[in-house]
């Protein structure tokens, strides 16, 4: 299992607001395919938005960075739509 991270910036810039961290949680694994080999997400809020450290199945540091890329990319839109932008891990 490789451990990559991301983060959520905020726009407009600052803390996300109370309850984010749940929804985006839900929302990353409401995009998920088995395919991106997701095991566990951990959102952290922090000054600029939030920090996702994401647990992923994956043979290479480099291939669990490229499945992320592409399970966020695919969750962006939504993402989006709750005030953040994604920083790519």
């Amino acid at each position: 299992m490789r451990v990559i991270q991301a983060s959520l910036h905020r726009t407009p810039p600052g803390p996300a607001p109370r309850g984010t961290a749940p929804l985006i949680h839900d929302l990353i694994w409401a995009h998920a395919t088995l395919a991106d080999g997701l095991e566990h997400i951990r959102p952290r809020p922090t000054e600029h938005g939030l920090d996702l450290f994401l647990f992923v199945r994956a043979h290479s540091d480099a291939s669990a960075v490229q499945q992320m890329r592409t399970l966020l990319a695919r969750a962006d839109t939504p993402i989006a739509a709750h005030g953040f932008t994604v920083a790519a891990p």
